[in-house]
């Protein structure tokens, strides 16, 4: 028997094909490696680059079916770990695995050239391998890096007892706790077609950040994912500090609430498996809060201080 790769479950004219369609929306991919000019302007610029993925937060788009929203959760994922530094987003790279290349992966880059376009970077390039039988279904993967002048960078350093600490609100979930959802939605304690605020995307928050650099003095930044709000924070806080949270200065969203009572969840671990609907922290100095909460342009308030 003469074997191929075609029958083995790797499509080559298919792969490259599907290239060329994606050059037509993000002219800069296509080759070996992915080329982006540093920007002028800087004296001592330094890139700051962040990777991740969604997680078990892919089961959802194969659920709901619909894989156009998930691409947005790729980028937002690693741009909002790299705006925590101050640094301003340049370009994307992303990894695709599947078993067939299909309407599926056309729908997820759909999502992820949104997602690039919410947050102002270039998609440069990336990878999409197309496994056949061997892989199990789609799994992602996405790089992100930006850049900040040196003396700019944003580490937390500066913060002191008594700076405050502004949460501005998630979109939901976001892309972390869907073991513990998928585990939910496997036991039958919740169900997805009473749940669509499942398959929500992760909110970007570039402009915001880049509105606030302008204007205010900000100390330190945080992304809330895994660990939530307390670990995430601790991460951009010097040692000897901690930051004091008022879990009752804002409105815990509906979604959770419903999560925590379905699964009898004990409310210490749902403060660290979700972000409870604040995707975003900011650490300002008392006289900048003002400002900061105008600037935000989202739902957002005072939660606590250091």
């Amino acid at each position: 028997m003469i074997m191929n790769y075609k029958e083995s479950g790797v499509d080559i004219e298919a792969g490259n094909a599907f290239v060329e369609r994606l050059k037509e929306k993000a002219p800069s991919i296509g080759g070996f490696g992915g080329a982006f000019k540093v920007p002028s302007g800087y004296e001592k610029p330094v890139l700051i680059s962040g990777t991740d993925g969604v997680g078990t937060k892919i089961n959802m788009p194969q659920l709901f079916r619909d894989y156009t929203t998930i691409g947005i959760d790729l980028v937002a994922m690693c741009v909002n770990d790299v705006i925590t530094t101050g640094a301003k987003p340049l370009y994307f790279l992303d990894y695709v695995s599947c078993v067939k290349l299909d309407d599926r992966v056309a729908d997820i880059m759909v999502g992820i050239l949104k997602g690039c376009e919410l947050a102002g970077l270039e998609l440069i390039g990336g990878e999409t391998a197309e496994h056949g039988r061997f892989a199990k279904d789609i799994d992602l993967a996405g790089f992100c890096t930006g850049i900040v002048e040196e003396n700019e960078i944003i580490d937390g350093s500066l913060i002191k007892k008594g700076d405050v600490i502004i949460g501005i609100e998630s979109s939901g979930l976001h892309s972390n706790g869907y073991s513990l959802i998928n585990d939910m939605l496997w036991r039958h304690k919740i169900y997805y077609k009473e749940t669509p605020e499942l398959l929500t995307p992760t909110r970007i928050y570039t402009d915001v950040v880049e509105r606030l650099l302008d204007e205010v003095p900000v100390l330190g930044m945080a992304h809330i994912t895994g660990g939530g709000l307390e670990e995430n924070l601790q991460r951009c806080i010097p040692k000897g500090l901690s930051p004091h949270i008022d879990w009752n200065s804002w409105p815990i969203p509906k979604i959770f609430s419903k999560i925590m009572l379905a699964g009898e969840i004990p409310e210490e671990e749902m403060k660290r498996v979700f972000n409870m609907g604040i995707g975003f922290c900011i650490v300002v100095p008392p006289e900048a809060v003002k400002d900061a909460l105008i600037l935000i342009q989202h739902p957002c308030q005072v939660i606590g201080y250091i």
